[in-house]
């Protein structure tokens, strides 16, 4: 069974999503959630979850050493950031080649880069006067939202939509298609 770490910043929606769809699967176990806020919701929910989760500082994170240890005594194969605001360092991506996963709230290369996730992003949406917007996952690599593109899908951006229009459309979307694409690329099948 592929052991998989879910890193997340906040409140945690996409990464109960993800512990949920794979709660029955033969194949793929969350091990763990791992944080850089101690106060994130994503604790309570994993909690709720059974699924033990951890705080690390941004100097242990940027250290990397202290994260690997857990990784490699949880026996994690791939990690999956699921609003993760943090920039993974070399020290932990070198460990990690082509298995750290990203979703971002954008139809990259639109809209990416430091600064720019969430509410930011679909703002960004609004003021572009965009007609579109979507999601996109990613591999991770040493710059923000640059690594290749596994898999994008769309969604339509209406006149009168607000920014939280947009994110309502957003969320849909990761919450349908990114644990489907996490086994599939675990899987082998992208």
């Amino acid at each position: 069974m592929t052991q998989i770490a879910l890193f997340s910043s906040g409140n945690g929606t996409n990464a109960e999503n993800i512990i949920k769809y794979f709660k029955k699967s033969r194949d793929i176990n969350v091990a763990m959630v791992v944080s850089n806020n101690q106060n994130a919701f994503v604790h309570q929910r994993a909690k709720l979850l059974n699924i033990p989760s951890y705080t690390f500082s941004k100097k242990e994170i940027t250290d990397g050493k202290p994260v690997l240890s857990i990784l490699k005594e949880k026996q994690i194969e791939y990690i999956i950031l699921a609003g993760f605001l943090l920039k993974i360092p070399n020290t932990i991506l070198n460990q990690f080649p082509n298995r750290i996963i990203n979703i971002h709230p954008s139809l990259l290369p639109k809209y990416g880069g430091k600064g720019m996730y969430g509410d930011n992003v679909h703002k960004k949406v609004i003021a572009e006067q965009d007609t579109q917007s979507g999601i996109t996952i990613h591999y991770v690599n040493e710059k923000y939202d640059d690594g290749e593109i596994i898999f994008q899908t769309k969604c339509t951006i209406q006149p009168n939509d607000t920014y939280k229009d947009v994110a309502q459309k957003v969320h849909k979307l990761e919450y349908a298609h990114f644990p489907r694409i996490i086994e599939e690329v675990i899987l082998g099948k992208v």
